[in-house]
């Protein structure tokens, strides 16, 4: 896999600007999947967060994970976050994920 850039942020207004961005970075179609489907996780969490008005310290504390985590979050940091650590951190944001499982265009 190619690695992005930590800090290359890949979405505009919280959604993917073109989901064909990620087949562009990643070679292994599995691997472009799991990267657009942390991009959408994460997007969904960065938005509750600025919704709620939360400081970074304040998400920090309410998801349980050291404010620099919320700053890797908020600036697209995506290859320091698993799809398990995103479910598990809207789910202490109080969000549930819904999965909807298609055959591939």
């Amino acid at each position: 896999m190619r690695r992005v850039p930590a800090t290359r942020r890949v979405w505009c207004n919280n959604s993917l600007t073109d989901s064909s961005v990620w087949d562009a970075i990643e070679d292994n179609p599995a691997e472009a999947e799991n990267l657009k489907l942390r991009s959408k996780l994460m997007g969904a969490l960065e938005q509750h967060i600025r919704t709620e008005g939360w400081t970074e310290a304040e998400a920090a504390d309410r998801l349980a994970i050291p404010r620099p985590s919320i700053s890797d979050l908020m600036h697209g940091r995506i290859t320091l976050f698993s799809i398990d650590m995103m479910v598990t951190l809207l789910s202490r944001a109080g969000l549930h994920v819904d999965i909807l499982v298609r055959e591939a265009a």
